[in-house]
């Protein structure tokens, strides 16, 4: 359900380490509590981010919320096309519907976000 070797967040972030790099979107879980997503907000490339840093927004046909930054860096690049397709998001959260790619400020600190199983362990106490 959740991808092995991604990390998550307790805002229902996940992040995607390549190298230095880490690709950012949100997860299933939290797309679903969304419901339709029908407008995403992405930043600038070149914004620095610090870990828990807000840095752009989700809005669906229930809610607008806000999308926070797992670990530190510089956004390097943006998913431009969920501009015009932000239902992607509901389709393939963990897959096309990434968000940001970070060049992450230190790529040890990913270690100390949950793991899947860690995650899917949150989202069962969520739902109860």
């Amino acid at each position: 359900m959740y991808p092995e070797g991604y990390r998550y967040t307790k805002d229902h972030e996940w992040i995607a380490v390549e190298g230095d790099r880490g690709k950012v979107g949100i997860t299933d879980y939290a797309q679903k509590q969304l419901g339709d997503v029908v407008f995403v907000e992405l930043p600038e490339v070149g914004r620095k981010l610090k870990a828990g840093e807000r840095f752009g927004t989700i809005e669906s046909v229930k809610a607008v919320s806000e999308l926070y930054s797992p670990v530190a860096g510089d956004v390097v690049e943006v998913n431009a096309p969920l501009a015009d397709k932000p239902e992607t998001v509901n389709q393939d959260p963990h897959g096309a519907a990434w968000m940001i790619v970070l060049k992450l400020e230190s790529p040890e600190a990913v270690a100390s976000l949950m793991d899947a199983a860690a995650y899917a362990a949150l989202v069962a106490s969520e739902a109860k």
